[in-house]
């Protein structure tokens, strides 16, 4: 009994076809874990962003402290 066209495409077409499905659906979810990652990255660095700000306003707050009492040592 020979194989037809039809039988031939079907044997290589739907597990060609399968596996096409499912690499796209992994590649969905691989991509939606490094957006993931990435949105923490953004969080990460927001806080670092916040804690510099703290610090240089911590630094100037003690700049203009040291500066009074430098002052009033000069004044003496």
């Amino acid at each position: 009994m020979p194989v037809t066209n039809v039988q031939l495409y079907l044997a290589i077409g739907v597990p060609m076809l399968f596996n096409a499905v499912l690499t796209g659906l992994l590649l969905t979810y691989i991509n939606s874990k490094f957006d993931g990652v990435k949105s923490e990255f953004q969080n990460v660095n927001q806080r670092f962003d916040d804690m510099r700000d703290l610090w240089r306003a911590e630094l100037r707050r003690v700049a203009e402290v040291l500066d009074a009492r430098l002052r009033h040592l000069e004044e003496r």
